[in-house]
């Protein structure tokens, strides 16, 4: 899409792409991915999503992202989820808030670095008991292996991955965790949208391949026990076809 004209009066959206312009009317699926996909370009640039927290910890996510992996943790119900990249602990917290909702399952979080005072907001906090912190590489064998030992027999696990983002290190986590995940569970590679921002703010050149979602589609490539399954919402009653996301191919489900 290189352009967008939205007007509000007539209700009609024209989209310009490739040089070729049509116009769709406001409330149609097409004009919702458009706006959407402007929304988000927007929201990159003003880091939207350096704006919101959960039980008192930021948590650096698109809230609708948030609200579908909701939905996919509820359907799995999973004994231990695994997060890579802790930053200020508003995703373990997520985590943990929705396995005591759920009454089963603990987190587990993984980053090179956990700064003091995040280590003592999470280990403070309320839902503090659910939660294990793991510092260090998170590719590296002994934080693997650790990682690993947290895991009981015939336990369901769940892996996000959001630390580093470039392709090689995402690739090497999915290589390292994805053998943890569970026959009908998810591994999660967050912030594939880092293609789509090329030439925004904070974004690098390389970015055009160098990111989580290129790491997933290799990945697929040698690994048939994994395929990416958008997962179904869980209600629906619009005309909304696809996720507003920063994390498009985001879940691999493992299928056997």
């Amino acid at each position: 899409m290189d352009e967008l004209r939205i007007d509000l009066k007539r209700g009609e959206v024209s989209i310009v792409e490739q040089g070729q312009s049509h116009t769709v009317g406001i409330g149609t699926a097409d004009a919702f991915e458009a706006i959407s996909k402007a929304w988000l370009r927007s929201g990159w640039d003003t880091k939207y999503v350096y704006s919101f927290t959960w039980l008192g910890r930021p948590i650096i996510q698109l809230p609708e992202d948030l609200l579908r992996l909701q939905e996919v943790i509820f359907t799995i119900k999973p004994d231990l989820i695994v997060e890579t990249g802790v930053a200020h602990g508003g995703g373990l917290i997520f985590y943990a808030s929705l396995c005591r909702m759920l009454g089963k399952g603990r987190v587990v979080g993984v980053d090179i670095e956990i700064r003091p005072h995040n280590r003592k907001a999470i280990e403070e906090h309320l839902l503090s008991s659910y939660i294990t912190l793991v510092e260090g590489s998170s590719i590296a064998p002994a934080i693997v292996e650790q990682v690993s030992g947290q895991i009981r027999p015939g336990e369901t696990i769940l892996v996000t991955l959001d630390s580093a983002h470039d392709k090689a290190h995402v690739l090497a986590e999915l290589e390292a965790y994805a053998p943890l995940v569970s026959v009908g569970s998810y591994v999660v590679a967050m912030d594939g949208i880092m293609e789509e921002v090329v030439g925004a703010p904070r974004t690098k050149p390389d970015w055009t391949w160098n990111n989580p979602r290129q790491a997933t589609i290799e990945f697929l490539r040698t690994h048939s026990e994994f395929a990416l399954v958008e997962p179904p919402p869980l209600f629906n009653e619009g005309d909304v076809r696809r996720r507003v996301t920063y994390w498009p191919d985001a879940f691999l489900k493992r299928i056997r």
